[in-house]
């Protein structure tokens, strides 16, 4: 079976996005899985309020979706992000999670939730063997969230956060997008409310995407903002910087360790070292840019999948760019933010 490789049409794409380029082939040790592009909240930064969802039977089954990543495993993945839409709404997700947990090299498996189904799976997760969790909330307070998120559900993203660590996970983190005039007046509430549930803060700077029609509905605070915002409270300690998207610091007045991912005012495009794969079978190379490679209907056929599987990775690894255009047009829940 032949395996097809796309590039995404240049109108689709839009006016000023960066021309895919083979180049070095890059080393890819992170894999990034959408589970299902559906969601139970409607946040406005992630899709439209009337969003249709994939036919269920367009997306991958547990068991193609550990076949994928297994290949990618036994050439260099050790981490797997398991993402959404709302990953939780992936029923038994916590059997996928095991299946890929028991990849070749026990691949580290970590998830990221919006929380509000959290408290009913945090103890079957961690018993399949999930190392973390990364939790999505933009503000504490009720009115706002629903404002952010055309639902409620404040109260069940506390709750999951509760039973999270009841059930042992430690270290989460916990996710808050600044939106100008939105919520950027909450980041020392946030702070604190991180210290006093042993949380660690990431601050994520607005992404325009095209399911917030390229950031017009909110006001991106830049990383210098928000740094500013921060040591309003105390300063900043620099921490080594890793491979993956957030500056990391230390909170001087606490010792609690603080994040900030900042994909517009500073890129990390050139240490990238990820690659997602959607909930319908597509592996990408960039969550705003680069290349795509449909591979459900070869995980289907069978017919060539590992040689096709390691030429679509070998293909992806060299069209990442060294620099994103700085928007994406893919809906955030369809790709996995």
């Amino acid at each position: 079976m032949t395996i097809h490789f796309a590039e995404p049409p240049v109108t689709e794409r839009g006016a000023g996005a960066v021309p895919l380029e083979l180049g070095p082939p890059r080393h890819i040790t992170y894999l990034r899985i959408s589970v299902t592009d559906r969601c139970n909240l409607r946040c406005q930064y992630c899709m439209p309020e009337d969003q249709e969802f994939f036919d269920r039977d367009r997306l991958l089954t547990f068991e193609e979706i550990a076949t994928v990543a297994g290949v990618l495993a036994r050439h260099g993945v050790n981490k797997i992000r398991l993402t959404g839409g709302e990953p939780l709404l992936r029923r038994q997700v916590e059997l996928l999670v095991a299946q890929l947990a028991a990849l070749p090299g026990a691949p580290r498996v970590v998830m990221t939730t919006n929380g509000l189904l959290l408290a009913r799976h945090a103890r079957a997760l961690r018993e399949a063997g999930l190392s973390r969790l990364n939790v999505s909330l933009d503000t504490l307070r009720p009115g706002r969230f629903e404002l952010i998120a055309r639902r409620p559900g404040l109260q069940q993203v506390i709750d999951g956060l509760r039973a999270a660590h009841e059930a042992g996970f430690r270290g989460t983190k916990l996710n808050m997008v600044v939106m100008g005039g939105v919520n950027d007046d909450e980041l020392p509430d946030m702070l604190a409310f991180a210290h006093e549930h042993g949380l660690q803060a990431r601050f994520i700077e607005f992404m325009p995407l095209q399911s917030n029609d390229y950031g017009l509905r909110a006001q991106r605070v830049p990383l210098d903002e928000i740094r500013r915002r921060i040591e309003a409270v105390s300063p900043l300690v620099p921490r080594e910087r890793g491979t993956g998207p957030a500056d990391t610091y230390t909170l001087q007045a606490t010792g609690q360790p603080v994040g900030i991912i900042a994909a517009i005012s500073l890129p990390f495009c050139e240490t990238c070292n990820r690659l997602r794969l959607t909930a319908d079978g597509v592996l990408r190379s960039c969550l705003f840019e680069g290349g795509e490679v449909a591979v459900r209907e070869l995980v289907r056929s069978g017919a060539g999948l590992e040689a096709g599987l390691e030429a679509a990775m070998d293909y992806l690894r060299r069209v990442k760019p060294a620099v994103h255009a700085g928007y994406g047009h893919v809906q955030m829940n369809q790709v996995g933010g």
